[in-house]
């Protein structure tokens, strides 16, 4: 029987491009291309699972459903009936299109999101969307008056890998945690510390890392619902998944002087799993001790939506650096910050590792050696 093969394509959030690239490349896939927004690749019901299970910093998974050239509504619909939805959705799941349009004659983004649901019923053979029940998400994008159709693999965002329930103020995304430690080169087997862990991104996402463990192996992903889902392939790779943990035999330590902050951590730690993997402990910046080495510090020190307010941070930013001279010596250090003039307040020599963006922030990734 002839292998399916589909244009698979993983978005990421900015800057994360070229480390999702990689991580497809070491999962053995094929025709990999980092492109602004994402990674292209291709593959089967094989690939895409592996995706969804695998990737650290990718945001969502989808599968290219096809294209129409379309300057009118009438030509979207019938173009859109053309498309094989009986593949990816079946007729008790609703349809949600989100649609977005540049240069092109059809700009109504909502009345296009309306048409292509339509065409889906349309080509399911249902009379209309079902009531409640399950929905399967569909991206359509026009650009030059050609509609591109991608159905979404994951469901809910990858980054919500099942752990946190809740976090500190300004919490760092899942995806940009891994991300970042994969740009610095930390596989696990170095300590880290993080003096400044809210709660606890970097240091659960380090201990999934280092013990091998897949992301996605304690969630459920739109795929599941799909026509030709295949539940024993599914099973088959989170075992394998599971067989491939290890033992976690690197420090991994964190602390913060806001003890809501550390519970709240220990807590997160616990729900991945990981929680004997964790040294945490409340304690101020300033306190802490020097540590053996080498190894990686990293933090995401607080910093203000609007520069204007950061000179307020300086003293702040000038004891991290202080604390990574003194208690990190022989180390690399890492930090995130959007302005390089509030970075080097830390009196570090840095270097940018990246542009990023947080939570809506466009950020740097600066790094420096100790």
């Amino acid at each position: 029987m002839k292998r399916t093969t589909e244009e698979l394509f993983a978005v990421t959030a900015p800057g994360l491009e070229e480390v999702c690239a990689g991580e497809l490349s070491a999962l053995g896939m094929e025709a990999v291309r980092a492109v602004p927004g994402g990674v292209e690749f291709s593959g089967g019901l094989r690939e895409i699972y592996l995706a969804n299970l695998w990737l650290r910093t990718a945001s969502r998974v989808v599968v290219r459903l096809g294209q129409v050239k379309a300057r009118d509504f009438p030509g979207l619909f019938q173009g859109g009936v053309r498309l094989p939805w009986g593949k990816f959705v079946r007729p008790g799941t609703r349809t949600r299109v989100r649609a977005a349009s540049h240069a092109s004659r059809l700009g109504h983004t909502g009345r296009i999101a309306a048409t292509l649901a339509d065409a889906a019923d349309r080509a399911l053979g249902r009379p209309g969307p079902p009531g409640d029940g399950p929905e399967q998400l569909v991206l359509a994008r026009f650009q030059d008056d050609l509609c591109t159709l991608s159905v979404d693999s994951s469901g809910e965002l990858l980054h919500r890998r099942g752990y946190r329930e809740e976090g500190a103020s300004a919490p760092l995304r899942e995806t940009l945690a891994a991300g970042i430690l994969l740009q610095l080169g930390w596989d696990g087997t170095r300590p880290l510390v993080d003096p400044m862990c809210g709660s606890g991104t970097f240091l659960v996402e380090a201990a999934l890392i280092a013990g091998n463990r897949a992301p996605g192996a304690r969630r459920v992903f739109a795929f599941q619902g799909w026509p030709r889902y295949r539940p024993g392939l599914w099973e088959a790779l989170s075992t394998e998944a599971a067989r491939a943990e290890r033992n976690v035999e690197v420090a991994l330590r964190g602390s913060d002087s806001d003890p809501g902050a550390v519970a709240a951590a220990s807590r997160n730690a616990a729900r991945a799993g990981v929680a004997q993997e964790l040294e945490l402990a409340v304690a101020d910046l300033s306190s802490l001790k020097p540590s053996p080495g080498p190894g990686l510090v990293l933090c995401n020190p607080p910093y203000g939506e609007r520069l204007e307010r950061d000179s307020d941070l300086r003293p702040l930013f000038r004891t991290l650096g202080q604390v990574y001279r003194q208690a990190f010596g022989g180390w690399r250090g890492a930090l995130l910050c959007p302005d390089r003039r509030l970075a080097e307040a830390t009196g570090l020599t840095l270097a940018k590792r990246a542009a990023l963006v947080n939570g809506g922030i466009r950020v740097a990734l600066f790094t420096a050696r100790l």
